[in-house]
């Protein structure tokens, strides 16, 4: 493969990316000049990554110009162990706000042009934040599966309402600084009440001040994530230089919130409703350890007999569902309570045909309201790890326990060896631990 100076290949579009010295960076506020160079042919795109290397030294000579200035024009914002004949790294170890505002304010005196190359052929129509985003949100439509597109659309969406008839050209640091301020104080309670249907930023901002009880660190880190992702497509797109987002920092840190572990006393009130909608697959959930994408996707084709070992679940991509890793597809033998089950379930199709995560999840939330199962953390995630924790206090090692629901082997350290040689546990002995699960009474 040809190789260019500060240019990659990335889908079968040449991409060139160069940092700038350290003194630059304070001044333009961006860790790199990056651009797409719009073409797949090599010859062109060595040309072109030319013309963008020759914008870049420009760019460096003519911030540091603007630099030095400024710090002969204004000697008093000169760190004092620096001297105006030091070299801009040595000025920079010390520069202060005061010096960094007043050079970014003589970069824009000497009309530093950070924008990208307009190329021969290739010239870039003015193109709004809603036009990007409706072409994302359609390229992404057909990588993501229903959950994950459904999250990124609810990210990309608030971005679009508040910047969406901005050329995204315009984006600057500050509008991702007010971005990260206003999606900080919105109410969790929003994607539950109907009212908030429909509405932009700026609406569910205000609604949010009524309703309190902000969503969390780990929610807005997420959606800040996806708009970042969005806004580096537009980089890879040629639609902007390079993400203005990337140099505001999302300082807050994320606190762990893991699921709890239902109780044998919470199993037992809730398998005493042995009416409710989700019953079975409840029961499917406890007695596998499946999740519950994996367990409602379930077809009766999926079900594999194997003779004395009795009938095994091949949890595996189907029509109805993908599955979250690789590490997910699995035989998982069915306890003897689940084969008696079988019995009373469709023949053909999915084996819970009216069921999808959204209303497990829905329904099983009504179930614990009902029953006063307030304890934080208590969610229909909860089963599999009632599962799990019935394998460990039978003894069986953690690495047999992944293989059947389908995580990853802790087994050593060095989890890629492990995974060549080892060829897994046999399904007698996944047999003998399913066996040993008991509900209780």
């Amino acid at each position: 493969m040809s190789k260019i100076k500060y240019a990659y290949l990335k889908e079968h579009t040449w991409i060139y990316r160069r940092n700038y010295p350290k003194d630059v960076v304070v001044i333009l506020g961006v860790q790199a000049l990056k651009q797409s160079l719009r073409t797949g042919d090599p010859k062109v795109a060595k040309t072109r990554a030319a013309e963008v290397n020759s914008k870049y030294v420009e760019t460096v000579e003519r911030a540091r110009s603007g630099a030095s200035v400024v710090l002969a024009s204004n000697p008093a914002t000169v760190p004092q162990r620096a001297s105006l004949t030091a070299e801009p790294e040595e000025i920079w170890a010390e520069a202060s706000r005061e010096t960094v505002s007043l050079l970014r304010a003589a970069m824009a005196g000497e009309h530093v042009d950070v924008s990208p190359i307009c190329f021969s052929g290739s010239k870039r129509k003015t193109t709004t934040v809603a036009e990007l985003a409706r072409a994302y949100l359609r390229k992404r439509a057909g990588e993501l599966r229903p959950g994950g597109y459904k999250s990124v659309r609810y990210s990309v969406g608030l971005f679009d309402s508040k910047f969406g008839d901005r050329p995204v050209q315009s984006l600057g640091r500050g509008d991702g600084q007010l971005f990260l301020s206003l999606i900080a104080v919105l109410s969790r309670v929003i994607g539950k009440s109907e009212s908030t249907r429909g509405l932009g930023l700026d609406q569910l901002v205000v609604f949010s001040q009524r309703a309190k009880n902000p969503i969390t660190v780990r929610t807005q880190k997420r959606i800040w994530a996806q708009v970042n992702h969005f806004l580096d497509w537009a980089v890879y797109e040629g639609q902007l230089n390079q993400n203005p987002f990337r140099t505001v920092l999302f300082d807050q840190r994320v606190k762990p919130a893991p699921y709890a572990v239902l109780t044998d006393e919470e199993v037992t009130k809730l398998l005493s409703q042995t009416n409710n909608e989700i019953y079975n697959v409840l029961l499917f959930c406890l007695l596998t350890g499946m999740r519950s994408g994996e367990a409602a996707g379930l077809l009766r084709d999926d079900l594999v007999n194997k003779g004395n070992l009795g009938v095994f679940a091949h949890v595996r991509p189907n029509s109805v569902r993908e599955l979250k890793t690789e590490a997910s597809e699995r035989l998982v033998p069915l306890h003897s309570v689940l084969e008696e089950l079988l019995t009373r379930l469709p023949k053909q199709g999915q084996l819970f045909p009216e069921l999808t995560v959204d209303k497990v999840t829905k329904r099983f939330a009504e179930l614990r309201t009902k029953l006063e199962l307030d304890r934080p953390g208590l969610v229909f995630h909860s089963t599999r790890k009632w599962f799990i924790t019935q394998c460990e206090r039978t003894g069986v090692p953690e690495h047999f326990t992944a293989s059947l629901v389908g995580h990853k082997s802790a087994r050593s350290e060095n989890k890629l060896t492990y995974g060549i040689y080892s060829a897994g546990i046999s399904d007698e002995q996944k047999r003998a631990i399913v066996d040993q699960v008991r509900l209780p009474s």
